[in-house]
Formats: C-alpha cells, structure tokens, sequence
C-alpha cells in the first residue's frame, strides 16, 4: 500500500513537470513573439524645419481711447428751442448742436442796450459840463462809473445768451443725442457724446521686466476680434512713468491714424509691438507641438532600426523650447535644426521609435496671417 501511494506521488510530480515545462515553452515563445511584433505605421503628415526671418514682437491687450472725448452738457438752465444735429453725425469745432430758449434774456439785453445808450449819452453831457465847470468830478465820476455798470450788464447778458448756444468744443463724431425738443434741461444735464477718432489712442499694458523694450515710436500693429479686415499700424507715443502696484505691469500709449473711422473709443483689440529687427528662426505649424506639463515636444521622422536589425521609417521624438507665436506658426528656440523632417499632425497618437506612413496631400494650417472664412 506504501508502495503504492509513493509510486503514485511519484507520477503526479512528473506529470506537473511536463506540464509546467510545457507551459514555460509556451510563455517563452508568447514573448519572443510579443518583442519582435510591429505595430502597424500610423499615418501622418510632414514638413522639412526651415529657417526663415521672424519679426520680434510684443503682445498685448488694448483698448482703443479717443483722442479728445466728452458728454456734451447744457451750461445753464433751460427749455430745448431747437436741435441742429443728428446722432451719428460728424460735426465740426463750434458748430451748434442745441439751441436753448433765450427769449427773456433778448428781453433784458434790450432793456440793458436802452439803459446803456442812456447812461452814454449822461456822460457824454457831464462830460461838456464838467470842461466848463459847471459840475463837480464827482458827479463826473459817478456819471462814468454808472456808464461801465451799464456796458458791463449788457455784456453779461449777451455771454448768458452765448452760453445757451450749446456748440461742438472740437472736431468729432457724436454718439445718441439724450435731448428732445421742449425738454427742460438743468446744468449739467448731458445732451450728446462726442467723440474725436482721427487720429485714436490705443492703450495697453506690458509686465515691467519688458519696459526695456519699449522705445517712443516703435511700431505697433493692432487687429479686433471678429473684425475682418481691421488691421492699422501706428507708433508708440508715451510709456507711462508709473508701474501699478497691484500688477507690476506699466501702461503705453500708441496713437494710430483712423480716417474711416473703424476704431472706437472703448473697443477691444490685440497690440502686437515690433521689437527690433527679424531675426531667422525655424517656424513650424502649431499642430507639430506636442504640448505636455513635462516638457513641449516635437517628432521627427527618420530611418529607426528595429529589435530585429531591420530598418523602417520612424519618429524620435525631441524635446523644444517655444518662442512667440504668429498666426498659425510657433517660432522654435531650440532643438531642431533645419532640414529636419518634421510631423505636423498626429502628433498624439505617436511615440518614441513608432512607426509612420508619410501622407502630405492634405497639410495642416501653416499662415502667418490667417483669415479664417467666419472671422
């Protein structure tokens, strides 16, 4: 019986040998396979790096300012009489835009003018009585003084006349006039907006670490969101002597020539600065970077040696430094060298040594200065 059950353990460890070796065979081959397998090649599309010149630039947010700006306002109390504008209009430095009811000052300046020819004429006869000493200086001088009194209220009724003719302080274009006719308007009360937009400011603000950049009369470049077409080039006038505090950025003011008129006061636009001369970089298509937290990457295409010696065509993938971007470039600082094949698109489902299949009949965006259909 003893015999027996050692026999039989006997068996049942061999047996789990073999099976095990066998299963080891197997395993072994699983993996020799596994190592030597190719993925198929992933289909993308390529550029060769070429140096070209690139214009250094600085950009910013900006909001466009009239050069002249105010809310045109009634001076003095009164009733709207007429309205010589229309909103929208452009108008001209002392053009009259509203005109107030003034008939009971023309009715002083008459009763002041009668009251002044008067009092000349009394001084005109003191004067021919006082040669021949008939009055005293006195009297004389009280005849004169009430003369001037008299000149100076004519005056000042005619300056309140004046200034119930609401007139354009300069050259502009108005806004929505906020008058009707017949409304009582106290001082102070707004009538229109006016606007002066040739030429128009553009402020924006810079981080202080790039002031020293910035020179009065730089060029400046600036384009709207949306705004097909809204492109103008003006020059740098002012940098602000002051940094804020809050921000640590320093404000600039560029003046640009706006004859049409496309600018507005309040509207929102994109500075770009022109900072020196250009300077030769490689550009590639923003859709060849592979963005990560790690580092931004780039894959070029060459001949790879597979695990079984054979050669195939492959990417390694390289690590970048990105400069300025331009429309639908991005500059490179460095790590590519010009001539090297580069993937434009498909850059997230390759990896290092992978496997490619070059396609360039249809190519990725690659315009310094788009003009996408919808803008």
């Amino acid at each position: 019986m003893r015999k027996r059950m050692i026999l039989m353990l006997t068996a049942m460890g061999v047996f789990i040998a073999v099976i095990g070796f066998v299963k080891f065979q197997q395993i072994q081959a699983a993996i020799a396979q596994g190592s030597s397998f190719q993925p198929p090649p992933e289909a993308v599309t390529t550029i060769v790096a070429r140096e070209e010149p690139w214009q250094t630039t600085l950009s910013a947010i900006g909001t466009a300012v009239a050069v002249q700006g105010v809310t045109v306002s009634a001076d003095l109390p009164g009733i709207v009489e007429k309205i010589a504008i229309d909103s929208g209009r452009k108008v001209r430095a002392g053009e009259v835009l509203v005109q107030l009811d003034t008939s009971q000052e023309r009715a002083q300046l008459a009763a002041a003018e009668a009251q002044r020819d008067l009092t000349r004429v009394n001084l005109e006869r003191m004067r021919e009585l006082r040669v021949k000493g008939v009055t005293s200086q006195a009297e004389y001088d009280r005849s004169t003084a009430e003369s001037k009194q008299a000149e100076a209220r004519v005056g000042e009724i005619q300056a309140i006349i004046e200034r119930k003719t609401i007139r354009s302080p300069f050259t502009g274009i108005l806004g929505i006039r906020q008058v009707n006719l017949g409304q009582y308007l106290t001082a102070g009360d707004p009538v229109v907006p006016l606007q002066s937009l040739d030429p128009i400011y553009v402020n924006f603000s810079v981080p202080q670490q790039e002031v020293g950049k910035l020179r009065v009369g730089a060029e400046v470049q600036v384009t709207a969101e949306g705004m097909a077409g809204l492109e103008s080039t003006g020059r740098i006038t002012a940098i602000n002597s002051i940094v804020d505090e809050a921000t640590r950025n320093i404000q600039v003011q560029a003046t640009f020539a706006n004859p049409e008129g496309k600018l507005r006061s309040g509207m929102f636009v994109q500075a770009h600065v022109i900072l020196g001369t250009a300077e030769p970089v490689v550009a590639l298509p923003a859709s060849a970077i592979n963005y990560a937290p790690y580092g931004d990457s780039i894959f070029i295409v060459e001949d790879t040696e597979g695990p079984d010696g054979k050669k195939y065509l492959g990417v390694r993938q390289q690590f970048v430094k990105l400069g300025s971007a331009r429309g639908d470039q991005v500059a490179l600082v460095s790590g590519v060298t010009p001539g090297d094949e580069v993937v434009t698109s498909g850059v997230f489902k390759l990896r290092n040594g992978g496997a490619v299949l070059v396609n360039n009949e249809i190519q990725p965006a690659n315009d310094p200065a788009p003009q996408p259909e919808d803008s």
